[in-house]
């Protein structure tokens, strides 16, 4: 969610007395592309932007087409077909990803008329929990309502904004629980007494949030690279002189907590993460069963196999008998086999295990996986 909080930044900062904006979002994507559906840009019209619809290709044009729908308040929906070598002709660079693409592209006045997204963006950063909003981005000429109409749901089920149509509202709201509880965004074809109507139903998922148990001189590279991928980090340690803030000047939170008590404190979610890299085999024992008896999806514990053995071997020794679900969940050793020596190496082969886990990949070589690089 790193990308939403800039544009979210660059929107506030915006003075709309003396300039004027607007956002482009992919809202489908037939084939292969550089981005997926949710990606957005929002654009200044002196010609600045924030994020990206493509890996380059595509940003030049849609500046112009963000100016043009400025100039003239209207949105519009501009797709671009990459399946032909010749649809890059017109645009002045060659494509290549083999996709079709919709963005669709609303100047910002228009759109505050419409919906305050920038405040259902903002709301959702900072609860950081899921939300989907669904967006009509395809209709018939004959229709009354517009492109860019909005349905938003929140965690909880709640709806908090809607569409005109109740009929096709109500369709729509069927998919969007269906779509929050697997968590998969994508466009919905609905038929209505006017004619077809085309939806994205697009889930904001949260970043990840990473709770680091140690505070050692190797956390901090961790830190940097998670922070870099915009994820929530907390580092603890019941050592008072590892948690000082200008250790970790990156961490959302530095804590100073006691072991026996640290994790029944934290907010877990499906999209915590938990690490152990304190190298201190009886903070770490500690801290273990109470993350086993929680329903963090991830727990990575940094040393060799044999070291996470005996902790295991003592916790049944001691009454605490590990299920193989829960042994699913441990991560050692951590990280992704790259041949990691360095305590950057090793942040970078830790961080991309984690991303791996939570995108429920398994981290291979891209060329050797069958299929698709995305879901289609």
């Amino acid at each position: 969610m790193k990308e939403l909080n800039r544009i979210v930044e660059a929107y506030r900062q915006t003075d709309f007395s003396e300039q004027k904006a607007a956002l482009a979002t992919v809202v489908k994507v037939q084939g292969s592309s550089y981005r997926r559906a949710g990606a957005r840009m929002y654009i200044t019209d002196d010609g600045r932007w924030v994020g990206a619809i493509s890996g380059g290709c595509l940003e030049g044009d849609a500046l112009r087409k963000a100016r043009q729908a400025i100039l003239q308040g209207t949105s519009s929906v501009v797709t671009y077909d990459t399946l032909q070598d010749d649809s890059a002709t017109s645009l002045g660079v060659g494509l290549g990803c083999n996709g079709i693409i919709d963005v669709l592209i609303e100047p910002v006045d228009y759109l505050r008329e419409q919906i305050d997204l920038f405040s259902i963006f903002e709301v959702f950063l900072h609860t950081r929990k899921p939300a989907l909003i669904a967006t009509i981005f395809n209709i018939e000429e004959s229709m009354t309502y517009g492109i860019g109409q909005r349905l938003v749901i929140d965690s909880g089920g709640k709806v908090s904004h809607t569409i005109e149509d109740t009929d096709l509202a109500e369709k729509i709201q069927s998919d969007a629980y269906k779509a929050l509880q697997n968590g998969k965004s994508a466009p919905r074809l609905y038929q209505t007494e006017k004619g077809q109507v085309e939806v994205a139903l697009e889930i904001l998922h949260p970043s990840i949030e990473l709770v680091i148990f140690g505070g050692g001189f190797d956390v901090a590279p961790v830190v940097t690279l998670a922070k870099t991928l915009g994820w929530h980090v907390t580092v603890t340690d019941d050592c008072i002189a590892h948690t000082g803030a200008k250790r970790f000047p990156g961490a959302d939170q530095v804590w100073h907590a006691a072991r026996e008590t640290v994790v029944s404190q934290m907010n877990i979610t499906p999209y915590s993460a938990a690490v152990l890299m304190s190298h201190n085999y009886k903070y770490d024992l500690a801290i273990l069963p109470a993350l086993l008896a929680s329903s963090v999806p991830y727990i990575g514990i940094l040393g060799p196999r044999k070291r996470t053995q005996k902790m295991l071997d003592e916790l049944s020794q001691n009454g605490k008998t590990v299920s193989e679900r829960e042994e699913r969940r441990i991560h050692s050793p951590i990280g992704l086999d790259i041949g990691a020596e360095t305590p950057e190496e090793i942040a970078l082969a830790i961080v991309a295990e984690i991303q791996a886990r939570h995108q429920q990949r398994k981290g291979g070589l891209l060329k050797d996986r069958p299929g698709f690089i995305h879901e289609r």
